[in-house]
């Protein structure tokens, strides 16, 4: 099981992830995908290295815009270094041309 990130190092992750925000405990993004098809796709890429990590983030999906958030639930639903990770490959993946 991975370990909650400690306050200092949650406080650190704007530096890291200045894309990504804390809201309600939860590592989270919005995107807006150039299409509706684009999203999708990226759904399908992040699901894979989602799978990879065998470490799932939650998506909402409306039209072209995607919300993703992340948090460890066996961590007591904190935030671990395998969120941190998964959201580096995400951006990877969304910020690509």
């Amino acid at each position: 099981m991975a370990d909650p990130l400690t306050g200092e190092q949650i406080a650190a992750l704007h530096a890291d992830l200045p894309l990504w925000r804390i809201e309600d405990g939860m590592l989270v993004r919005d995107v807006q995908a150039p299409s509706f098809l684009r999203g999708i796709e990226f759904v399908v890429a992040i699901g894979n290295a989602a799978e990879e990590l065998d470490h799932h983030p939650d998506i909402d999906i409306r039209w072209r815009h995607l919300r993703l958030a992340l948090v460890t639930h066996s961590a007591g639903s904190r935030i671990t270094d395998l969120d941190v990770t998964l959201a580096r490959q995400i951006d990877q993946i969304v910020d690509q041309p």
